[in-house]
């Protein structure tokens, strides 16, 4: 994984600390935790994002670097919600690859039931226990967090360290990592997803593969030019029709291969807000056969 991909962590956290400044209403997601994940520094920032003015400032400066990404960041995230509050009847644990300062364990209340182990670059993990202890006193007893190095180190060891089961029938989640992967790295995480007990669920995220290729840019030519260009960042990529054929081969069934565009209608149609979405990621749910 790049190694700058560990500083795009808190990103998200604060696009949706900012979100519940909007009317409530006209909130894509709601989540009070995400700012608990935040520095002193970046709280402050979130607190003058009240003002709409400065709001609207700020998602037109964010989507000059790629157009629709800050509807389509909340879309995935209402997206893998839904997929797990649906899958949570049917599955025995959760867990997060490249979970970075994601709050879905306190925004799902259905998922406090269970066991949720999440795995991320060392320097994140740190970050989020003491975000956690310091806004809540302690780390919940069944929210388990695991450092790993995805390119070098064993999922399957990472997480038997942390006390999970691997005959588990789990929810996994895969969301905004792929792309910063080396090919060797999605290739042992999928070995290990192979191994995955049947019935298991995954919900996770793509960047298609002609755009990492230069292929079909999608007016997202600064994005280009910054991740995959200069800082090579996104490594890995996938193309929609090639996704069934590559799951298959570890045993997952591909069931659902969602545009952020065609969840606009669900997910940013009823707050009236006109926010775009981006062509070059896309959303998927696929189960272990």
């Amino acid at each position: 994984m790049a190694k700058n991909a560990a500083q795009t962590g808190l990103g998200p956290a604060t696009v949706i600390s900012i979100e519940q400044h909007f009317p409530k209403e006209q909130r894509i997601l709601e989540d009070d935790f995400a700012e608990l994940m935040l520095s002193t520094g970046l709280k402050t920032f979130v607190s003058l994002m009240r003002f709409s003015g400065l709001r609207q400032w700020l998602i037109n400066k964010t989507e000059r670097q790629i157009p629709g990404i800050w509807g389509s960041m909340l879309i995935r995230k209402r997206y893998i919600d839904d997929k797990a509050r649906a899958s949570i009847p049917d599955i025995e644990a959760v867990v997060n690859l490249g979970a970075g300062f994601d709050t879905r364990f306190f925004r799902v209340p259905e998922m406090k039931s269970l066991s949720v182990w999440e795995l991320d670059q060392p320097v994140n993990i740190s970050a989020k226990k003491s975000q956690i202890i310091k806004s809540l006193s302690a780390v919940p007893s069944n929210l388990h967090l695991a450092p790993i190095d995805f390119d070098r180190e064993s999922i399957a060891d990472a997480l038997i360290t942390a006390g999970y089961v691997s005959d588990t029938k789990t929810f996994f989640i895969w969301e905004g990592v792929t792309q910063y992967l080396t090919q060797e790295g999605i290739d042992s995480t999928m070995a290990f997803l192979s191994k995955a007990a049947s019935g298991s669920k995954m919900a996770f995220t793509y960047v298609i593969g002609d755009f990492i290729q230069g292929k079909a840019i999608h007016d997202c030519e600064k994005a280009y030019e910054k991740y995959i260009v200069k800082e090579k960042m996104w490594l890995f990529g996938i193309n929609p029709v090639e996704l069934p054929d590559f799951l298959e081969k570890y045993g997952w069934k591909l069931v659902e291969d969602k545009d952020a565009s065609e969840l606009a209608d669900v997910y940013i149609k009823p707050t009236g807000r006109k926010l775009v979405t981006t062509p070059i990621e896309r959303m998927a749910f696929a189960e272990k056969v």
